[in-house]
């Protein structure tokens, strides 16, 4: 486990700790395979009936690292974009709940990462946004079809096109977050929810 990802069991849930020297967790692709992992060794443990994704106090995940994707080749472009693919496909195929509890930046694939999940709370201090459209790119992690099957396609386009960045009231208002709370809260409420959702499957 490297020093970008930490997972510790809350008792019967796991608490996936994103990070980065920067404050500013990214998504680079050894990452996504220890993402993968974890969630793989959370669906196959009895005794763990849900996990808990979060991040740093600036953010839940800025996203991939621009920098690594700039430097790769079209094969292993191709490739990245597929490994994406399957830890979101991981999380949101689960049978068991992952909850993202997001507090500051929430941009790129880390929103990506927080739409794959059962459900989403929110600190006061949570911004999302998908800025691709200033870069000249578009998603491939499921991020379009995720948001666009949350708070529909002209909402979903308009946050795409735009790269409009919204806090965790409108958040909450367009229905992306279950609910908004003191940061103190935040991962006391995701690990509650998840076991609530552990119990009841149509909770979220």
């Amino acid at each position: 486990m490297s020093a970008e990802l930490r997972a510790v069991r809350h008792e019967d849930i796991l608490v996936i700790t994103l990070g980065h020297a920067s404050g500013l967790p990214r998504l680079e692709r050894r990452v996504l395979r220890e993402l993968a992992a974890e969630i793989e060794r959370m669906d196959a443990e009895s005794a763990c009936v849900g996990a808990v994704i979060t991040g740093s106090m600036q953010a839940f995940s800025a996203g991939a690292e621009l920098e690594e994707i700039a430097a790769l080749r079209p094969v292993e472009a191709f490739e990245f974009s597929r490994e994406g693919q399957r830890v979101m496909s991981l999380i949101g195929d689960s049978h068991k709940p992952v909850i993202a509890a997001i507090r500051g930046f929430c941009m790129g694939g880390g929103f990506d990462l927080a739409l794959a999940c059962r459900a989403r709370i929110a600190a006061h201090d949570a911004v999302f946004a998908h800025r691709g459209a200033t870069l000249g790119l578009v998603t491939a992690w499921g991020g379009t079809q995720r948001l666009t099957s949350l708070i529909g396609r002209a909402k979903a386009s308009e946050l795409f096109l735009t790269a409009k960045k919204i806090d965790a009231a409108e958040a909450s208002a367009l229905g992306l977050v279950r609910a908004v709370v003191a940061a103190d809260h935040l991962l006391p409420r995701a690990i509650e929810l998840a076991r609530r959702c552990a119990a009841n499957p149509t909770c979220a």
